[in-house]
């Protein structure tokens, strides 16, 4: 049956906030910079230059599946090695949901959805009544995004302390709704097409390169590659141009291990895993009169969807979709929701408002969508993540050591 009401499915991954999740990173590299008052969990060495490198849509059952692709990273991997209980070392969880709006403000903010409110790729405006779609901020229609995301973020906290701090990505990135809510702080290196990582990188942390003079002091530098989740969504994970593409990934993740002087700290991590659709499974709201009943809004996105509910219409609604959806997906309230603890240990009013009053969480390769409101080109992805199934929630968390 769709529904959970007693807990999260057992197919379902609950993220380890607080004890080994994407939210944990930076403030534990920030500790291992000195930096008082810091969360350490993930206890890594003492450091005076901190390089991270997120590679969007790298899973870890993606990558682990893939080991001729990827020999260096795997090579990492294998070196972490598992702990007492036989868990591997090198994977963490992301967050709820596992889509990179949310997961980037969790790595930036170093927080859970619950406290930051970035609750996925599309967010309900109760006081306009549309839908914000993080990836597409429009600046001049608002909301501002230091007003929906008032938390400050590690980089915020990092160049206070006196920190050097870098963020290397696209440069079409700068500036954008998400890049201000989710990695406001320090400065922006924007790469262009054909420009390479490693010498980036290297000149960064260097000062050189046009940049400012050679740094001096606890550094930290954050770099973005985004072109393995734009494969797997347009091609899907299982296609010989993602094999392609990882094999790229792999390549620069040891340019830049190599770029990274003495002293440094070079981690790889990932903001979700992906799956491929079964397009057997796809539900469409529009083809389905029962599911249309009392529905407000729709937001989230196809693995993980939210439904806004007309008032007093949330427990009809949340009963009506646990009987239409079979097996496939888990159906939830917004109180399941955050009792199952998927938006972390606190969550605001805000951030619960954000979720919907029906969360629905595809388990198997099926996905939901409603054609009148979700775009065609967004429908036919082949590759898709928000869920919480392993291959979605569970990342890499990949540590060399320079010199």
């Amino acid at each position: 049956m769709s529904t959970a009401a007693d807990g999260l499915p057992a197919d379902l991954v609950v993220p380890r906030y607080g004890a080994g999740a994407l939210c944990d990173l930076l403030p534990s590299v920030l500790a291992a910079l000195g930096l008082p008052g810091e969360r350490a969990v993930l206890s890594l060495p003492p450091i005076e230059i901190g390089c991270i490198l997120l590679v969007d849509g790298l899973g870890w059952d993606l990558l682990r599946a893939h080991r001729d692709d990827a020999p260096f990273l795997n090579g990492l991997a294998d070196a972490g090695g598992r702990d007492a209980d036989g868990h591997e070392v090198a994977r963490i969880t992301a967050g709820f949901p596992t889509t990179t709006t949310t997961s980037l403000t969790s790595l930036g903010v170093g927080a859970p959805a619950g406290e930051h409110g970035m609750t996925g790729y599309q967010m309900y405006v109760a006081s306009s009544g549309r839908v914000l779609n993080a990836l597409q901020w429009d600046l001049e229609q608002g909301p501002r995004p230091d007003e929906w995301q008032p938390l400050p973020t590690t980089l915020q906290r990092a160049e206070a302390a006196g920190v050097n701090v870098t963020m290397i990505a696209p440069a079409a990135f700068a500036g954008t709704g998400l890049t201000q809510a989710a990695l406001r702080g320090g400065r922006y290196v924007g790469l262009r097409d054909g420009d390479s990582y490693g010498p980036t990188v290297q000149a960064v942390l260097s000062g050189g390169a046009n940049l400012p003079g050679r740094i001096d002091g606890p550094t930290l530098a954050y770099v973005y590659y985004g072109a393995l989740d734009r494969t797997g969504h347009t091609l899907g994970v299982a296609s010989q141009a993602w094999r392609d593409e990882l094999r790229r990934v792999d390549r620069v993740a040891a340019e830049i291990a190599a770029a990274v002087p003495a002293r440094a700290l070079f981690m790889v991590t990932a903001d979700h895993g992906m799956v491929d659709i079964d397009r057997s499974q796809l539900v469409d709201v529009a083809d389905e009169p029962a599911l249309k009943v009392g529905l407000q809004a729709l937001a989230g996105e196809g693995r993980c969807r939210y439904v806004h509910t007309a008032p007093g219409a949330a427990r009809d609604v949340l009963a009506i979709w646990r009987d239409e959806l079979g097996d496939g997906f888990c159906v939830l309230s917004r109180t399941e929701t955050i009792d199952a603890g998927l938006l972390g240990p606190v969550v605001t009013t805000a951030a619960a408002a954000r979720v919907g009053d029906v969360v629905v969480l595809a388990r198997g390769a099926g996905a939901v969508f409603d054609r009148r409101v979700d775009a065609a080109r967004v429908r036919n992805l082949v590759g898709q993540h928000g869920s919480l199934t392993p291959a979605e929630t569970y990342v890499p968390l990949l540590q060399h050591r320079a010199g």
